[in-house]
């Protein structure tokens, strides 16, 4: 398949490589790992960093990127309970690609905007 070769192929159905693509293109997947690429967090102090994004689907989130091993929770046994989240060793392999996904996005962003159809 030429330049498409490699270890998957993103255009079978059933192709690993698909379901990673799927996993970290959902809206909020890159802007959740992103956020946490400076550390563990706890739910409300990512709320508040992650503008425009409500707890329910937050949560949503973190749990779809928690089952494919992404991100990590951690309960602590404390009155009152306190959980953080973070990078699992498989997401932070991600945080290079996302930062550079993060630069074309603020140097091309006016104009993906200006190409909107009005």
């Amino acid at each position: 398949m030429g330049d498409f070769d490699g270890p998957g192929d993103v255009f079978l159905a059933d192709c690993p490589a698909r379901l990673a693509v799927e996993v970290i293109a959902d809206k909020w997947s890159v802007v959740v790992l992103y956020a946490l690429s400076r550390g563990s967090r706890r739910h409300g102090e990512l709320v508040e960093l992650i503008g425009g994004i409500s707890k329910k689907v937050l949560t949503q989130t973190l749990r779809r990127l928690q089952d494919y091993g992404l991100v990590g929770r951690r309960a602590y046994a404390e009155v009152p309970p306190r959980v953080e989240y973070e990078l699992t060793e498989l997401g932070a392999t991600l945080i290079d690609p996302i930062a550079i996904l993060t630069q074309w996005a603020e140097h091309h962003g006016d104009a993906i905007l200006a190409a909107r159809p009005e």
